[in-house]
């Protein structure tokens, strides 16, 4: 069992300090302003300030900054919510084509029934 937790431990460590690299990185190589609504940050609220990955692969981190942006935790969520719905609306789709397609036609008299009364 200590074996595990040691695992996990050092799983937990290396991933942090992975984010704390790019983050400085990126915080280092582009302005502090969000990607999306241009909002501005110092010191003082730059904790709102993350990174996004823009192939939302974590572990894609080229050193130029090329698959970064910065955006605040509002534009962060709502572009990973976008994402979500979109591989969800997919999948959806998906699901639909492989449905049974509908063989009753029920209005494929109604022409003749409607002649038929008036």
């Amino acid at each position: 069992m200590k074996k595990l937790d040691n695992i996990v431990a050092e799983s937990r460590k290396s991933a942090e300090l992975r984010g704390h690299s790019y983050r400085d990185l990126a915080l280092k190589m582009y302005p502090w302003i969000c990607t999306k609504c241009t909002r501005e940050f110092t010191r003082e609220n730059l904790t709102e300030l993350t990174v996004h990955h823009k192939d939302h692969n974590h572990d894609n981190n080229p050193t130029d900054g090329s698959n970064w942006e910065l955006l605040c935790v509002y534009c962060h969520d709502n572009e990973h919510s976008r994402y979500l719905d979109a591989a969800n609306s997919t999948v959806t789709a998906n699901n639909e084509k492989n449905k049974a397609q509908a063989t009753s036609k029920p209005f494929a008299n109604l022409k003749d029934l409607l002649n038929k009364q008036g």
